[in-house]
């Protein structure tokens, strides 16, 4: 039986680093334009679900798709400094689904066949509670005291030798409502590490990351 999954992409109207990020021109759309237009077009997402407390959000993001309903994102969860995850669990106690998937409208170079692939890999998953993807790094990292993490300062290797580490990249999370709300948080115990390309990964935080963002989608505009 096919399981019901759900898509949950959190918007906050204000924004502190980028003013007005969400809905900031991206190519010529607003931001959230683009991961929406994308998770509508899954046939593996059956709804999606923007928590905002933004008026131009809530009217301008239903025109993008029957898919999308609006939570209206309630005061005590307003501030910057609330935790994705108390987001998350007041969305899920209001939604039914099987399956839950978290992203951002800062992900706009995220592509339909990467989050599909998500998908399948969890489905298919027999021992893993949850999915969160990530950025393979090699290169060499030191901890704030300077301390080598992942090599040996007396051994130069090319750093396509050295142990690569992983980055989570805030794209994609994949959990049930039953982990998250018996853990509090969307990774859970047994999660699988999904690796996506580094072009789609880049999640918009400052100026330069929506400049860099920018040019990347231009070169291969969806």
């Amino acid at each position: 039986m096919k399981k019901k999954i759900v898509a949950l992409v959190p918007m906050r109207h204000y924004s502190k680093r980028i003013p007005k990020k969400n809905y900031r021109s991206f190519n010529g759309k607003p931001l959230f334009y683009w991961i929406l237009k994308t998770l509508s077009s899954l046939d593996k997402i059956d709804e999606i679900y923007i928590n905002t407390d933004s008026p131009i959000i809530k009217r301008e993001t239903i025109k993008i798709s029957k898919k999308i309903n609006i939570i209206n994102r309630p005061k005590k969860l307003c501030s910057d400094k609330i935790p994705m995850n108390d987001i998350l669990l007041y969305d899920v106690s209001r939604i039914d689904a099987d399956i839950y998937l978290q992203t951002h409208s800062t992900n706009p170079l995220l592509k339909k066949e990467t989050i599909e692939r998500a998908i399948d890999t969890f489905l298919k998953a027999k021992n893993n509670d949850s999915l969160f993807s990530v950025t393979k790094l090699q290169s060499r990292f030191w901890t704030h005291n300077a301390r080598p993490i992942n090599h040996n300062p007396k051994v130069l290797l090319r750093t396509q030798d050295l142990k690569f580490i992983y980055e989570e990249n805030s794209n994609i999370y994949i959990f049930t409502k039953e982990n998250l709300q018996r853990l509090k948080t969307r990774v859970g115990e047994k999660p699988i590490l999904f690796e996506i390309p580094k072009d789609e990964s880049l999640d918009i935080d400052e100026e330069i990351d929506f400049r860099i963002a920018e040019c990347i989608s231009k070169i291969n505009i969806r």
